[in-house]
């Protein structure tokens, strides 16, 4: 027992072993408190793609499970750019991190990353000397490799998968209440009280009127991508 922790935590191994316990530490929490986590600050992917309009969210309200599940399609990627796609993002998609939810495929990946350095150094005894951390460096692309081949069958799934895992809910006709302002194109945040649960969706206004926070709403109708809603004011 103790010449296993003196692998998991050497030198080589130390970085990529908290970081997997970091990571079960964070799915066991979301999958059994349904905590909510409300960042104080702006989401800004920068991909140079024009996708600001579709995922920018003024006020940065967003709770613990859409971190969890958040994705970016291949097709906003791909679709509206007007440049050649840098080296990073085509990696990104080819090893579906794109077309998936970002944290299922980066745990798949650093739990493989890990597996194979583990084994590797222990076999080799290079857990604890600079031998160890080449191996560990020249590991993470077959760990790459692998995540994507175990990883693909699913994007069929989660494509087809409401994000509560239950039937869909229709939102439209529904009051709302604004968590952040919006007009014209800016996207933010709202709540919906459905069955005496709180739930936070994406809206825009619907003729582009400023909409302040804490504003009644009204959702008329979903956007053509379905990542959105499009509101107007609701007076009582």
């Amino acid at each position: 027992m103790a010449e296993l922790t003196n692998i998991l935590f050497s030198e080589v191994n130390v970085v990529l072993s908290v970081l997997l316990m970091i990571l079960i530490l964070y799915w066991i929490v979301t999958m059994m408190s349904g905590l909510d986590f409300d960042p104080d600050f702006d989401i800004d992917i920068d991909t140079e793609v024009e996708i600001e309009a579709d995922s920018g969210i003024e006020g940065g309200n967003m709770d613990f499970e859409d971190i969890s599940n958040t994705e970016i399609n291949r097709e906003d990627v791909v679709g509206k750019r007007r440049k050649p796609l840098k080296w990073w993002q085509v990696a990104l998609i080819n090893f579906n991190f794109v077309g998936l939810p970002f944290m299922f495929t980066f745990t798949f990946w650093i739990f493989i990353w890990w597996f194979l350095t583990t084994i590797t150094t222990a076999l080799t005894y290079t857990y604890d000397n600079p031998l160890g951390f080449g191996i560990m460096l020249i590991a993470s692309i077959p760990a790459l490799i692998i995540t994507k081949i175990i990883t693909t069958p699913f994007k069929s799934f989660f494509k087809h998968l409401n994000k509560d895992g239950d039937a869909p809910i229709d939102y439209l006709g529904r009051k709302a209440t604004l968590l952040s302002s919006i007009s014209e194109d800016k996207m933010g945040n709202a709540e919906v009280v459905i069955n005496g649960d709180s739930l936070s969706i994406y809206v825009k206004s619907l003729n582009g009127e400023p909409l302040t926070y804490g504003a009644s709403i009204l959702i008329i109708k979903r956007s053509a991508d379905r990542n959105y809603y499009l509101v107007q004011s609701y007076n009582d």
